[in-house]
């Protein structure tokens, strides 16, 4: 199933050009405190789909506004340096490197996105900084299902929810990562979650990016130095993992520049399609 957030406040399923609306099928108002993660998230991953479906309205994909299809991730997590070429290409740029040698991920570990700077893609990416260089990250994005603590490669699929597509803007400089790419709009998913089933396997997906129709990136996660168990091994080892909590697994090469007017459009082959503008600078 194509699961999407819409319309600010309503949950859907994608059926061709059709959006069913689930929205009654699931409880939004839990007691506080709020259990970690993403309450819906949750509940979705324990549903089943023809019951979510039955008796849902349908509503043209065309009239509705698609939101992040995660509403309240409680953790946002990147992986810096996934992509062996990318890691070239890092070391080789000067405004990326900051005076560092890169040289594995399981070396710099992992780090953490605030949940505020999360946007979906009828919004648009606000570069913080007039006179910093943003650049654009595509990359596959992994949906936690069910808490995850400690788990092993071999069982890593079980946790998985879904998948979406990611962009992990990143303002440069000598910060440490996760401020750098935590400023307001610069966490992008969407446009929906395609749930595990559909995609046997995450590591051999194509992906790519281009900045007003000009390829950018083009890459297949296959490439990625932690595949998706490994990666999810690697961040349950150090975090209790909850549902909608998400890992976006690294960018390949060819990150650059993004400034105000520009439209970006990604692509993670069997999961999704989405089209962002940059805007103007925030004040």
């Amino acid at each position: 199933m194509k699961i999407c957030r819409f319309n600010s406040n309503r949950v859907g399923v994608i059926e061709g050009d059709t959006v069913k609306d689930i929205t009654n099928k699931l409880d939004l108002n839990p007691t506080w405190p709020l259990p970690p993660g993403d309450w819906v998230v949750s509940q979705l991953a324990a549903a089943n789909g023809n019951d979510l479906l039955a008796g849902a309205k349908s509503l043209p994909l065309s009239d509705v506004r698609l939101d992040s299809p995660i509403a309240n991730p409680g953790k946002i997590i990147g992986a810096p340096i996934n992509y062996k070429a990318h890691i070239d290409e890092a070391n080789a740029d000067r405004e990326i490197n900051q005076g560092k040698t890169y040289t594995q991920l399981d070396e710099y570990g992992l780090f953490l996105k605030a949940g505020s700077s999360l946007i979906g893609p009828s919004e648009v990416i606000r570069p913080r900084f007039a006179d910093r260089r943003t650049d654009h990250e595509v990359e596959l994005a992994i949906v936690i299902g069910k808490t995850a603590n400690r788990v092993s490669r071999e069982n890593a699929f079980n946790y998985i929810y879904g998948y979406t597509v990611g962009l992990d803007i990143t303002v440069r400089g000598k910060e440490f990562p996760g401020f750098r790419k935590s400023p307001d709009t610069y966490s992008v998913l969407g446009p929906w979650i395609v749930t595990a089933d559909e995609i046997p396997d995450p590591d051999a997906l194509d992906l790519w990016l281009s900045v007003n129709g000009q390829i950018k990136q083009k890459s297949n996660t296959r490439m990625m130095i932690f595949g998706v168990a490994r990666l999810i091994e690697y961040a349950s080892s150090f975090y209790t993992l909850h549902p909608g909590d998400v890992i976006m697994t690294g960018t390949p090469e060819g990150v650059g520049p993004i400034v105000p007017g520009d439209t970006l459009d990604v692509e993670v082959e069997r999961v999704g399609k989405l089209a962002i503008k940059v805007g103007e600078v925030t004040a």
